[in-house]
């Protein structure tokens, strides 16, 4: 049952965001932002690109832009637009938000951690781990293994796709829904509802499913919930502090700025503040919080192999191709591999959910990282906005 719901607030009214107001809301997001810029002030060199990225994405549109970058020159933090509608106050470095499937980045490891310690193998069943759940409509989970999970190779249907789901969770009746708890099981069974995107291992589809399993065989393998499980193995050894994953939990920790959302109004004229929800409804596939400093951190350990042996990083960042019509993108177990137009090659994840578009990424020898996040999660028009900051942070000299 719903907990009772608060009378909808609407955000301050502004004008409809262009193209770039979506940077960061890419197709493979959970969830599928009028004020002048406010740039901060660089405390190192060779990010002015990057900055005005951030400026021209609030300058169309977008509430609040807020990036972080490592290199060889030291850390830089950069701020654009507002963190809040209603009273002004700029975005902050400190600022948390929900990362949406940047999450999986933080599931999957856990989950190769169990495999580094033989209590499962990648090349199990699901049907192994959660008899009977994955069945249905032609799915059958005796033929999907836990790799295929991981990789989105498994061919299970997304369920965040599921139309009657997407009015509840993204659109029109969001208001109404938005405090109601998920079970995983629940997510699944959506799923399941629908037949199969393709055989196992025939073809490569994002699927929100694959992670809410994930999540289910570690509490499955360690009698623990996943965020517990993330927990004990990656933030509280990596000092994440600012880094959380909420069960149903609907406040975001402070500081933080809030979300915005047109809820699926195609005149997009009238965001709403989103912020509160229960992230239940994204569970392992999207439902955690954190910072850009905290994401920092995690993707330089995972990278430089703080978190996994060897051998279970080599299957993390062994990839599979994505589609022939984007040959620069390649998916691995929970890392997403892109080469940008320069030639750098980065690893890393982008995530979107409710008022939220984030994007994590780092150079293999993570000398250069980066991480940013919008306050809105408008669908871009233009498949180049969505590597915008990436290419303006990378491809950079200097």
């Amino acid at each position: 049952m719903a907990a009772p719901t608060a009378p909808p607030r609407p955000a301050r009214r502004h004008r409809r965001p262009a193209r770039l107001a979506a940077a960061l809301a890419t197709a493979t997001a959970l969830a599928t932002l009028t004020l002048a810029p406010q740039a901060a002030a660089s405390t190192t060199r060779g990010h002015e690109g990057t900055q005005r990225v951030l400026d021209t994405a609030v300058a169309d549109g977008v509430p609040g832009a807020l990036a972080r970058a490592r290199d060889r020159h030291g850390v830089w933090n950069g701020t654009a637009g507002t963190a809040d509608l209603d009273n002004g106050r700029a975005r902050g470095a400190d600022d948390r938000f929900r990362i949406g499937s940047v999450t999986k980045t933080f599931v999957a490891t856990a989950l190769l951690q169990l495999q580094g310690e033989r209590r499962i193998d990648l090349d199990d069943t699901v049907d192994q781990h959660l008899p009977g759940l994955v069945d249905g409509h032609g799915h059958d989970g005796t033929a999907i293994t836990l790799r295929q999970l991981l990789n989105h190779t498994s061919g299970i249907s997304n369920y965040t796709t599921d139309p009657e789901f997407r009015r509840r969770a993204f659109g029109e009746e969001f208001l109404d829904h938005r405090y109601d708890t998920w079970k995983p099981g629940q997510l699944v069974a959506v799923a399941m509802r629908h037949a199969p995107d393709f055989a196992p291992g025939t073809s490569w589809n994002y699927s929100n499913t694959n992670y809410i399993l994930a999540g289910m065989v570690i509490e499955k393998v360690t009698g623990h919930g996943w965020e517990k499980e993330v927990e004990r193995r990656i933030l509280r050894p990596l000092g994440l502090r600012a880094t959380s994953a909420p069960r149903t939990d609907p406040h975001l920790p402070r500081p933080a700025g809030r979300a915005y959302s047109f809820l699926g109004d195609p005149d997009r004229e009238h965001p709403y503040d989103v912020t509160e929800l229960n992230p239940s409804q994204a569970g392992a596939a999207g439902a955690m919080i954190s910072t850009t400093a905290d994401l920092d951190r995690f993707q330089r350990a995972l990278l430089g192999g703080r978190l996994l042996p060897p051998a279970q990083l080599r299957q993390m960042t062994t990839t599979v191709e994505v589609h022939p019509s984007a040959p620069h993108v390649r998916y691995g177990l929970g890392l997403m591999r892109q080469t940008l137009s320069c030639g750098i090659r980065i690893w890393g994840h982008d995530g979107g959910i409710h008022g939220s578009a984030t994007l994590a990424f780092t150079t293999r020898d993570t000398r250069h990282s980066y991480q940013a996040n919008l306050n809105g999660e408008w669908s871009p028009s233009d498949p180049a906005d969505a590597v915008a900051l990436t290419e303006a942070e990378f491809c950079r000299e200097g």
